[in-house]
């Protein structure tokens, strides 16, 4: 099969390689796959990947275990994360944080840049049958927006920012503005924020002034970048939420005085549950087609990651 492949960092080519092949997992051809900023930061050496990259996918399944053969030709997205299924973490069915896992893209398993992808059962979810590739390729990144809303509770009169106007960025907040309406994005791109604009999200440029009076109470940085972190702690109120979105290759210096003084919360957050964010797919509360800038074919993969570093999302579509 055709995919693409990292041998080093900052590495990578189309290559013809065998289909995955492992045992008590369900083979997937896909049909769509999304490039994201964690893909990006991938191919720079973030987490020392070798392999074939990609987790946003869907695809259909062509083979599966005996026991799960009911899968076979359901149109699937997939978690990203495998578990042990025999440590602690596991069986609190918390796989996301087993020390032993595997992540799809990410660390020791191929990914969805590729003709085929493989997950155990446990992992997919099937997609509705009213719901396109285009729209439903969206799962995993709308999953870890909705991971905020099991980490902590999002009054309807927060006032709420999200740092950054890249595809997560944008994403973010229309998740979160399905519990509190009030939601600015503060990003560095013109035609980024008129994307949020047109969402009907309140924007601002990054450097926007905000007085003291008017910080946030929840603030999300999805920047992907160091200086993220330290935006973020200037436009969140005291005693307010800093949700830490960003991965990227790197370290991000922060004065830690003021966290300490303002008693602010800070909450790592990564990956998040798939129904809720197939159900605001499906039910139109987050759209996703106005950040869709190009959809690529593999043996365009230079080009194509060259425009997902300064565009909002583009997608690959494998034939």
């Amino acid at each position: 099969m055709n995919a693409l492949v990292i041998s080093r960092p900052g590495a990578i080519t189309l290559a013809d390689v065998p289909r995955p092949d492992r045992d008590g997992e369900c083979l997937i051809r896909v049909r769509r796959a999304g490039v994201c900023g964690t893909d990006l930061q991938i191919l720079e050496g973030y987490a020392e990947f070798t392999g074939i990259p990609g987790h946003e996918f869907v695809g259909v399944v062509e083979h599966a275990p005996a026991a799960d053969a009911v899968w076979v030709g359901k149109r699937v997205v997939g978690e990203i994360n495998i578990g042990c299924r025999h440590c602690d973490w596991c069986a609190r069915g918390i796989k996301e944080h087993c020390d032993n896992r595997s992540v799809v893209g990410i660390r020791q398993h191929d990914g969805a840049f590729a003709e085929y992808v493989s997950l155990p059962a446990v992992n997919l979810h099937e997609v509705p049958g009213s719901m396109d590739d285009e729209t439903a390729v969206f799962a995993e990144p709308v999953a870890a927006a909705c991971r905020i809303f099991e980490q902590m509770a999002v009054a309807p009169d927060a006032r709420v920012a999200i740092v950054g106007d890249g595809r997560m960025g944008l994403l973010v907040a229309q998740v979160l503005r399905t519990a509190a309406p009030d939601v600015t994005v503060f990003g560095r791109h013109e035609a980024k924020l008129a994307v949020a604009r047109a969402l009907d999200l309140s924007a601002e440029l990054s450097d926007a002034r905000v007085p003291g009076s008017a910080r946030f109470d929840i603030v999300v940085d999805v920047t992907g970048r160091p200086e993220g972190l330290r935006r973020a702690l200037e436009l969140v109120k005291p005693r307010g939420t800093v949700v830490m979105k960003s991965t990227f290759h790197g370290e991000a210096p922060i004065a830690t005085w003021p966290v300490v003084v303002d008693e602010v919360t800070l909450v790592g957050s990564r990956c998040g549950p798939f129904r809720p964010a197939l159900d605001l797919l499906a039910s139109g509360a987050v759209q996703v087609k106005p950040l869709i800038s190009r959809i690529a074919r593999l043996e365009e993969y230079e080009s194509a990651f060259a425009e997902a570093r300064r565009a909002l999302k583009v997608l690959f579509q494998v034939p």
